[in-house]
């Protein structure tokens, strides 16, 4: 029979054999910091505001970058120090209007249109823009085949992404404009409107149901990566090449209670944008590897790489373009004229960029008093 001694030594033997296994079994099960490898692990550090948590909400998009990289590197949780940040994602903007007005979170990034038909439909209750995130990264691309033209689009199927987005909005009114007519509602007219879903349009393109798209980035790219064409990007229909794509909501009882929370993701939106501009390819992996974690997959490179440089990345709201895309709404047929004052409370952005030395950004009149 073996001494104790030599048991004990057995025992210290094969536990220690098992160590690495015990160690694989429990990251596999989501323990350790080798759980999800490609993940950031980001912990509330320092000091809380006065909230415990702030609940967050963005799409996995790349017109969403300053939340997918400020998320990823931990640049908005740091300047929140102790509170933590819990983060929601969602495919459209009504959903995450939804989730604000029933208080499953507490800021949003979004696209004007959501942000004005949730604004109106509470009227002037819900919500406040208190920051801006993104401009541009929208294109009409089209089949070289059937659409060589901006003309040729007549009698053409043509994609956008929901009754009533930003994208349909712009879309209807840029048809108007060249004196077509197309029902709103139904998108039946001289050029067809089909409202189809951004993850489905490369597949209706494919089938040839659709025969282009006026969508966002990276939509547009993977319809170019099937073999479609950019016939107009919708930068070039603006002043400066500048519209908003994506704003920073929040809630107004969530703002009135923890403005220091507020100008703390607000400040954390500032620097993510900053570090952006400055790093735009180590961001634009940040962005990536995010949109891997939280879908899956990542974008291929044919994808990315061309979508990337058609946004750009901006604190200022540019409250003239939301304006003018409200009115495009009006001129569409999808809104009655909307009474858009106090839509926009941009004191805490404006006390973060005067902290960085930096001018105010203007609410174009639609400001709280």
């Amino acid at each position: 029979m073996p001494s104790s001694r030599t048991t004990s030594r057995r025992r210290l033997a094969a536990l220690a054999a098992a160590l690495p296994l015990l160690i694989g079994a429990l990251a596999s099960c989501g323990y350790g910091s080798q759980a999800v490898s490609d993940e950031k692990k980001v912990v509330a550090e320092g000091e809380k505001l006065s909230a415990d948590k702030v609940r967050l909400g963005y799409f996995p998009n790349l017109t969403h970058a300053t939340a997918l990289v400020g998320d990823r590197e931990g640049i908005i949780q740091k300047e929140l120090g102790g509170t933590e940040l819990k983060v929601s994602t969602f495919n459209a903007g009504p959903s995450e209007i939804e989730a604000l007005n029933a208080d499953s979170i507490d800021i949003g990034f979004i696209g004007p249109s959501p942000a004005i038909n949730g604004y109106v439909k509470s009227g002037g209750k819900n919500l406040r823009i208190v920051g801006g995130s993104a401009s541009g990264g929208v294109k009409l691309v089209v089949n070289p085949a059937k659409i060589k033209t901006l003309d040729d689009l007549r009698g053409k199927r043509i994609a956008t992404p929901q009754h009533g987005n930003t994208q349909d909005v712009a879309f209807l009114n840029w048809i108007k404009g060249r004196g077509w007519k197309v029902d709103a509602q139904s998108g039946k007219g001289d050029v067809f409107v089909v409202r189809t879903e951004n993850k489905v349009a490369p597949d209706a393109y494919k089938s040839g149901s659709i025969d282009g798209a006026w969508v966002p980035e990276p939509t547009a790219s993977k319809l170019v990566s099937e073999g479609a064409r950019v016939l107009l990007d919708e930068s070039t229909l603006w002043p400066d090449k500048k519209f908003v794509i994506t704003n920073i909501i929040v809630s107004q009882r969530f703002l009135k209670e923890h403005p220091d929370v507020v100008e703390a993701v607000l400040r954390g939106a500032v620097k993510t944008n900053a570090w952006i501009n400055a790093n735009p390819e180590k961001a634009k992996a940040s962005a990536n590897a995010q949109l891997k974690a939280l879908t899956g997959k990542p974008l291929g490179n044919e994808v990315i790489d061309p979508a990337w440089p058609s946004i750009r990345f901006v604190d200022d709201p540019l409250a003239a373009t939301l304006r003018a895309q409200a009115d495009h709404a009006v001129n569409a047929g999808l809104l009655e004229q909307p009474e858009l004052k106090g839509i926009y409370d941009l004191r805490p952005l404006n006390k973060v960029l005067a902290a960085a030395g930096r001018p105010a950004a203007a609410d174009a009149g639609l400001g709280v008093k």
